[in-house]
């Protein structure tokens, strides 16, 4: 009877967890749990081991709870689910913290509320002591910098030039300004400053009476008609500086002579137009090659070197598809080695410091031609490809490095018109005005470019010419005209 009445104990308990082993032991003392229990926890138990991301913990609260018969706590229904701020939900936020921080002081005494507030208040304190200590310091340190501004006057030019907000950036603005000053050349000559603000005064003069606005129906907007004005206006003042020495074959060089250019020039043509690269890139070449030599001392066996290194630097900068090392080193008949090509190359960008967006005269020549063919009914493409030829003619001769690429390009155009047609004056006021060069201030570049054009010194550098003999040129090497140009002058 004992032992029936602790067996039955046993059973009666709800809460114990009853495993097979035991089961089968009760099983065999006759006393069989009842069958609604066990199903029970054996469906619960499935559904904990589904779920793996529930702890034994859990699992034993939740058997528990079933087993009681205990109903489970019903999540609150959600009123608004919007993203849409109601209209009281700042102050229902508001009155909720105050609401808490009301708990939060019942909690906790007020002695150390106070304690704790006279501590943070003595800290903010101690920080703006801090604060109004720094800020005095830096008031008294540009005070300072302004009174040696005032006292020295090579800085009161710089400080016209600064805004600066707050006293930090102030301080900063002033040790700054030596460094982000614009670097002028030494010994900058006052004539070179008077030529800038000439051609500036040229430049923002109204248009005139017979004057054709050449970007008003522009159809192809490569050509930037809304800013073509500006970015012209810009290039003829930057073509000014970074020019090249017009003496340093005197000066500096003393193993290569003018003619020794021409022949590499020459050469260079030829290269282009193996290559088929496009005429800024032979421009821009040339261009390197005169920079370079005009404060580095090269020798003749290395100027061949310098020549494919400059059209290497001048190609990757306008070419699609710039040829590679190797090319340029097999058009040498392999005389020099990739690695004396890429040694060289960086050393010409480091001196150029990477200036090599320069304006050269085929970027004027674009612009001139535009507003030659403005009288013109239908555009006359001899006109283009003769101006281009005397202005390449040019390349060759050391003596043109005297002229600006600007008025190299006018004169190239004015002689170009001249050529094709002698019953008109070859200047106009739309092209004085965008060139901003009267027809006498061209008079001794075209006569020198005329010159060119009849091979009066029997050059027998002939790679131009005999580039614009071809047909697809128009054959405008072979036009002269009948009549001398120094007749308009």
């Amino acid at each position: 009877m004992d032992k029936e009445n602790t067996v039955a104990a046993k059973v009666e308990e709800p809460t114990t967890r009853i495993t097979r082993a035991r089961a089968k032991a009760l099983e065999t003392l006759g006393g069989v749990p009842p069958a609604s229990k066990a199903s029970f926890k054996d469906d619960h138990r499935r559904v904990l081991r589904a779920n793996t991301k529930r702890t034994a913990s859990d699992a034993n609260k939740a058997s528990i709870t079933a087993i009681s018969g205990l109903q489970c706590k019903r999540r609150a229904v959600l009123k608004d689910v919007t993203n849409v701020t109601p209209k009281n939900s700042f102050a229902n936020c508001i009155n909720g913290t105050k609401v808490q921080t009301s708990k939060q002081a019942s909690k906790y005494p007020t002695i150390k509320n106070t304690e704790v507030a006279a501590e943070i208040s003595l800290q903010i304190s101690e920080v703006e002591e801090d604060v109004k200590t720094k800020l005095a310091e830096e008031l008294s340190k540009i005070r300072m910098v302004e009174a040696q501004e005032i006292n020295s006057p090579s800085k009161t030019k710089g400080k016209q030039q600064r805004k600066c907000f707050g006293a930090r950036e102030h301080v900063v603005a002033d040790e700054m300004l030596p460094m982000l000053a614009p670097t002028e050349p030494a010994g900058l000559p006052s004539s070179q400053k008077k030529e800038e603000n000439k051609i500036c005064n040229k430049l923002e003069s109204t248009s005139g009476p017979g004057i054709v606005d050449i970007d008003l129906n522009l159809k192809d907007t490569q050509f930037c008609g809304t800013y073509a004005p500006e970015i012209y206006n810009n290039i003829r003042v930057k073509e000014l500086d970074q020019r090249p020495l017009t003496n340093y074959m005197e000066k500096m060089q003393h193993d290569i002579t003018p003619s020794m250019r021409g022949i590499l020039i020459d050469w260079l043509v030829e290269v282009s137009e193996e290559y088929r690269l496009v005429p800024d890139t032979l421009y821009l070449t040339v261009n390197l090659i005169d920079r370079f030599l005009s404060e580095n001392y090269v020798e003749k066996q290395r100027l061949q070197l310098l020549g494919v290194t400059c059209m290497l630097i001048a190609s990757k900068y306008e070419e699609i598809c710039a040829p590679r090392v190797e090319e340029f080193c097999f058009i040498t008949d392999n005389t020099y080695r990739r690695k004396e090509v890429l040694i060289l190359e960086s050393q010409v960008l480091n001196f150029l410091h990477f200036q090599i967006s320069v304006p050269t005269t085929k970027t004027f020549l674009r612009r001139f031609i535009q507003a030659a063919q403005s009288s013109y009914k239908v555009p006359c493409i001899e006109l283009e490809f003769l101006a281009n030829y005397l202005a390449e003619l040019t390349l060759v001769e050391y003596d043109f490095l005297k002229f600006l690429p600007s008025l190299i390009a006018a004169s190239s155009v004015f002689l170009a018109q001249w050529t094709l047609d002698q019953s008109n004056h070859p200047w106009n006021p739309t092209l004085e005005h965008y060139t901003s060069y009267s027809a006498p201030e061209l008079k001794s570049t075209v006569l020198a470019l005329e010159d060119l054009q009849q091979n009066t010194n029997g050059c027998s550098l002939n790679a131009i010419r005999e580039k614009y003999r071809q047909q697809k040129f128009k054959c405008v090497a072979s036009l002269r005209s009948p009549q001398r140009v120094s007749s308009l002058f």
